[in-house]
């Protein structure tokens, strides 16, 4: 699969995504794939949007080192991570990461691994909209301990 990267304001069919992403690839015994989605709840406040930025470039350049990283520790034949942007309602997804391989194990090391590297290292901002005001989201310490865990810092968090 050739096309691993997509950031859109767009929804994403699951469905369609993962019969891409192992298309024509017999070795595949395991897809694991994870999807976000808006919470209406965020630290005991209502959520009525969220709004996400990025930059157009470095934010697919930044994800394809985080996917080829991932190849390189795990025995993948193939992932995909598309994000949405744009202004996004609770429930609303925002996010996929799939990755197909031989195995379970390691497709689902290989997912975990990308959504905690995305979490905390992908040039996203994001901004909740409540009833009061609008807010940027933080970066939390608990994502940069996720990330540690494989051998990789953040200081994100504040």
């Amino acid at each position: 699969m050739g096309h691993r990267v997509s950031i859109c304001q767009a929804d994403f069919d699951l469905s369609a995504e993962v019969a891409a992403l192992r298309a024509g690839d017999g070795s595949v015994g395991a897809v694991a794939a994870f999807v976000g989605t808006v919470r209406d709840l965020s630290d005991g406040q209502s959520v009525q949007r969220m709004e996400l930025e990025h930059y157009p470039g470095m934010t697919e350049a930044a994800i394809e080192a985080m996917i080829d990283e991932a190849f390189v520790r795990f025995e993948i034949r193939a992932a995909r991570v598309v994000h949405r942007v744009g202004v996004l309602e609770p429930m609303d997804q925002i996010v996929l990461v799939a990755v197909a391989s031989a195995h379970r194990g390691q497709a689902f090391q290989a997912c975990e691994f990308l959504m905690d590297y995305l979490k905390t290292q992908a040039p996203f901002w994001k901004k909740e909209g409540t009833a009061e005001a609008s807010r940027w989201v933080d970066a939390r310490v608990s994502d940069d301990a996720a990330l540690e865990r494989w051998g990789l810092v953040s200081r994100n968090a504040g």
